[in-house]
């Protein structure tokens, strides 16, 4: 449910904020030339604030709530001064020497986890105090965000923008074990839905979204289930890229098998399986070893890090890092990496 805080009514004059399906970066091998504004890659949720008369949602990418997931990001946009308003970022936990972690974000409730700062990294500001600001040009609305957020509390922070050429900002990222970078074509307007080419992103990091078609029986001490069969979409078809079975403890075991049991299927949903044989590296799904899978509609996304993809592109040591519940099945495609 929206969060109320205790602010003035808005005028009815006013056009109300309303959510905006957020705008895509799209994978690139190289990002050159000055005509960018580049930002650092989170290695987060992606998240729209939307503020009413002091009412507060937080939206995932797919328009889902999480409010409940994040309330003290929901109490810090409660303190912005506005009648209303919606900004785009990224909500990140941060690890010990500050850099933002997907799996600090997912195992929140952890010790580990709970120790974790929590930070709502705004990049963009599409609508304040009733005017729309999406066919703005990004320095108009970026101006228009760093003077919105002069004043907000410390868990709501600028995305900052650099001006370096992004090789320099590139070998930075890298230095400091970051995910990557995104370039904003100067002058551009924000394209809500949209993989326009405007935003693009250049990832170092070897993880991305994967979804989960099915998984295999325990075996020996396992409980609950062995390993994932992941995949991703080129255009209409979804692709296996392997078996995932590390990055679990026995209570995410648990959680995921409760999960699972609302979306079995009787159907192989990978239009590349089975395999006709076993890859020589990676783990391969021929007809005998899929046997033996129990199916799962593929609707549910998972992050994985892994140490490369093979030449059958199958990947090579992956880890479970945690769902996604950010973002939709069929938007999971196969990404570009720096390796």
């Amino acid at each position: 449910m929206p969060t109320r805080s205790a602010k003035t009514k808005t005028s009815s004059r006013i056009a109300p904020a309303s959510y905006i399906e957020p705008m895509k970066a799209l994978g690139v091998t190289e990002v050159s030339g000055d005509d960018w504004l580049l930002e650092i890659k989170y290695d987060g949720f992606r998240a729209l604030g939307v503020i009413n008369d002091g009412e507060v949602e937080l939206w995932s990418r797919n328009h889902k709530s999480l409010n409940d997931r994040f309330p003290e990001i929901i109490e810090g946009l409660q303190k912005l001064k506005c009648a209303n308003a919606i900004v785009d970022g990224e909500v990140a936990a941060l690890d010990e020497e500050g850099r933002p972690t997907f799996q600090l974000l997912q195992n929140r409730d952890s010790a580990e986890g709970a120790e974790a700062p929590l930070l709502y990294y705004v990049f963009d500001l599409l609508h304040l105090d009733g005017t729309s600001l999406v066919g703005e040009p990004i320095e108009k609305r970026k101006a228009a965000l760093n003077k919105f957020l002069k004043r907000a509390p410390d868990c709501i922070r600028i995305s900052p923008t650099f001006e370096e050429e992004p090789h320099v900002l590139l070998d930075e990222v890298r230095r400091q074990g970051l995910e990557g970078i995104i370039g904003k074509r100067r002058g551009s307007i924000y394209e809500p839905g949209r993989r326009s080419g405007t935003w693009v992103k250049k990832r170092i990091a070897l993880d991305q979204e994967f979804v989960i078609g099915g998984y295999t029986p325990p075996q020996g001490g396992r409980t609950h289930f062995g390993a994932l069969l992941v995949g991703y979409y080129d255009k209409d078809k979804l692709l296996y890229a392997g078996k995932v079975g590390t990055g679990f403890n026995a209570k995410r075991l648990a959680e995921l098998h409760a999960i699972f049991a609302k979306f079995r299927s009787p159907t192989n949903p990978f239009d590349n399986l089975p395999m006709p044989r076993k890859p020589r590296f990676g783990t391969g799904a021929t007809a005998a070893a899929l046997r033996d899978v129990i199916w799962l509609k593929p609707e549910l996304v998972c992050q994985v890090k892994f140490s490369e993809w093979t030449r059958e592109g199958i990947l090579r040591q992956p880890v479970f890092l945690g769902l996604r519940e950010d973002k939709r099945a069929r938007d999971v495609v196969r990404e570009i990496s720096e390796r």
